[in-house]
């Protein structure tokens, strides 16, 4: 029992507890010596600090203060619904951002601010190569519009990262602060980010994500065996290893990583032909494999396993995947009746997908992420002793060489892209946070892997987790494999790549009835045009803004965007009717009505009205009810709008709004 100290007599640390709440909120404002309220200046709104004298204590470099003010710019783009490009657009969760990830980051704040739970990206290594990421303080959009060819200037060339200051890691630093910084918002409270990296920039990383996330939420740095052989980099030294760090958004909800990183395990069969035959009992509740997860085969059943057949003695019947019965079956065993009923007890039987049984041997020599993770808080040192390095994620975790070949079976080439990461290593890390229902997002996609991952665990875990990922539309080198495939752009590749994925998997498990679909969206200049007048000009400028929506745009861009706005998940369900040939979209089961279309009449406002009116009552939702008209779509007619809103107030809907 612990005695009572004078501190536990003490009121409580109003000053203390509100350096613990503004520590959560603006980690990267606190240092050794305690507040650096220039930075806390800058991240409340003060851009007058960009002007003053040099950084203080800390990891500081050329264009910090520009970095973190670009994350606090909002953006002034939207993203386009794609249909077309998308698979099972109505019913999936998966999103596909094809855009420049910054931008991105910048437009989900609102639908996903604390919704994710993982992050895991594998960003562009500051080899003194080009990295092409257009990040511009004063319109960032603006640069990349151009680039990707939808505003003038097409065929731009852009870099961040060129030969003669690549190696260098101001640029490169420059490129991932704000990224980071916008990441840590759409993390949930218990969430984790999985950062992968290379020797020359590990470092410097954990030093900027320390600041991004607080140093107290490092939970590690996993090391990865990214090839079997290694890169000579001296007479004496080979490379064969990458890093993960890993970070959590709070320490105090954070309940450690579960399962084996290294996953060494082999199986093993449990028959032998040249052994004698016999008899065992298989207890029920170990695993099936078998592609069907509910069946029956009746007693007496033989079933063909290599060079001799299993015997059945009594019913085989599975259910969800589960052999629900106790099974008496006759083979040639390896082992006798105790050590098969251990391995069943232990974990280590399963039914194969040939319905004969098969041993799991875990190595015990290897470590599991329970024994390489330290406790957050733990005074201990909290990274990896350098110790039999290759061997400690070699196994199971896939290479480089697993990831070029998944590849190139998916898309029928060879060399599409340099090191693409391997589907196992994106695997075994979401499997290892353990949620069924979560949200992966995966900023830097590239070939799209983490979206290939999360639907082929969720076809064998039963799982329903979801994906978010984007990609920049960055050109493929003409001559390159990729652009002779018909790749443009490493968007269009990774699009292709999980088509296909899902392809398989469904062929592989045709009972599968799980997410195998994705929305494509793709970052562009928002609907709603910008009020940029011609001082030498103004009556033309009045006159050129009557419409202030962008020529072209669809009601579902325009609906799209209104949901970026308001702060709803894009995955959202929405359903349509037909009112007066007008389309009325309900969003979240009657919390937000919207009809978008061009035009409405006086007798189509009431009718319209009215039909909104009717499907709310029907829906019955819990929240206020909220509203939605295109504005010009009255005709600049305010009797019109007037009119409306009167009829939507009247019956209890006060929410009512224009684009």
């Amino acid at each position: 029992m612990k005695n009572i100290t004078t501190k536990d007599g003490q009121s409580a640390d109003l000053i203390g507890e509100n350096i613990e709440h503004m520590k959560q909120l603006f980690p990267d404002a606190f240092s050794e010596n305690g507040v650096d309220f220039d930075v806390l200046r800058q991240l409340l709104g003060d851009a007058s600090v960009l002007d003053e004298g040099e950084e203080k204590y800390g990891l500081n470099w050329h264009g910090k203060k520009k970095a973190r003010q670009i994350a606090l710019t909002p953006s002034m783009g939207t993203l386009l619904p794609c249909v077309d490009e998308s698979v099972d657009w109505d019913t999936t969760q998966n999103l596909f951002i094809e855009g420049d990830n910054l931008e991105v980051l910048k437009l989900l704040q609102k639908s996903y601010a604390n919704k994710v739970k993982l992050i895991y990206i594998d960003p562009p290594y500051n080899t003194g190569n080009e990295f092409v990421y257009p990040d511009n303080y004063q319109d960032n959009l603006d640069t990349y519009l151009k680039y990707t060819g939808q505003k003038g200037e097409q065929g731009l060339k852009l870099t961040s990262n060129t030969e003669t200051g690549g190696r260098k890691h101001t640029n490169w630093l420059n490129m991932m602060y704000p990224r980071l910084k916008l990441a840590k918002n759409l993390l949930s409270s218990d969430g984790l980010i999985f950062v992968s990296i290379d020797d020359n920039e590990q470092e410097k990383l954990k030093e900027i994500c320390s600041e991004i996330f607080g140093s107290e939420n490092f939970v590690s740095c996993l090391v990865w065996e990214k090839k079997k052989k290694g890169t000579f980099l001296s007479n004496s030294i080979t490379s064969v290893k990458e890093y993960v760090l890993v970070y959590c958004k709070n320490a105090h909800e954070f309940n450690g990583l579960i399962g084996e990183i290294n996953s060494s395990e082999e199986t093993y069969p449990c028959i032998n032909a040249s052994n004698k035959r016999s008899q065992i009992i298989v207890p029920s509740g170990i695993l099936s494999k078998y592609r069907e997860k509910n069946f029956r085969l009746e007693k007496g059943s033989v079933i063909s396993a290599s060079t001799m057949d299993l015997i059945l003695h009594s019913d085989l019947v599975v259910r969800d995947g589960v052999l629900a019965e106790e099974l008496i079956i006759e083979g040639n065993w390896r082992y006798k009746q105790e050590a098969m009923k251990e391995f069943a007890e232990n974990g280590e039987l399963y039914l194969t997908q040939d319905l004969y049984l098969r041993r799991i041997v875990k190595d015990p020599r290897r470590k599991t992420l329970k024994d390489l993770l330290p406790r957050v808080g733990d005074d201990s040192d909290a990274s990896f002793k350098e110790i039999n390095v290759s061997n400690l994620f070699a196994d199971g975790w896939g290479s480089n060489e697993d990831g070029e070949e998944e590849l190139r079976t998916l898309l029928g080439q060879k060399g599409l892209l340099e090191f693409p990461k391997p589907r196992k290593l994106i695997e075994k890390l979401i499997a290892s946070v353990r949620d069924d229902e979560m949200i992966v997002l995966d900023f830097f996609a590239g070939s799209g892997v983490t979206a290939h991952a999360v639907m082929d665990l969720n076809s064998r875990e039963n799982s329903t987790i979801s994906s978010i990922v984007v990609q920049l539309p960055e050109k493929t080198d003409e001559g390159s494999a990729a652009f002779d495939a018909g790749y443009l752009t490493i968007s269009d590749l990774a699009k292709e790549r999980i088509r296909r994925a899902a392809n398989k998997i469904q062929d592989e498990n045709p009972d599968y009835k799980g997410d195998l679909g994705f929305k494509v969206f793709k970052l562009a200049e928002s609907n709603i045009r910008a009020w940029n007048p011609d001082r030498t000009d103004l009556e033309e400028t009045l006159l050129s803004h009557q419409e202030h929506l962008l020529e072209g745009r669809t009601e579902q861009d325009l609906l799209y965007e209104l949901l970026l706005k308001r702060g709803v998940d894009l995955a959202v369900p929405i359903e349509t009717r037909e009112v007066a040939g007008k389309t009325i979209y309900s969003i979240g089961a009657g919390v937000l009505f919207a009809c978008l279309d061009p035009s409405l009449s006086t007798d189509e406002i009431e009718l319209v009205a009215e039909g909104i009116l009717a499907w709310q009552k029907e829906l019955d939702p819990e929240a206020d009810t909220h509203v939605f008209f295109r504005d010009s779509a009255f005709n600049n007619d305010n009797v019109a709008k007037t009119n409306m809103v009167a009829i939507l107030e009247q019956n209890g809907i006060t929410h009512v709004r224009s684009l």
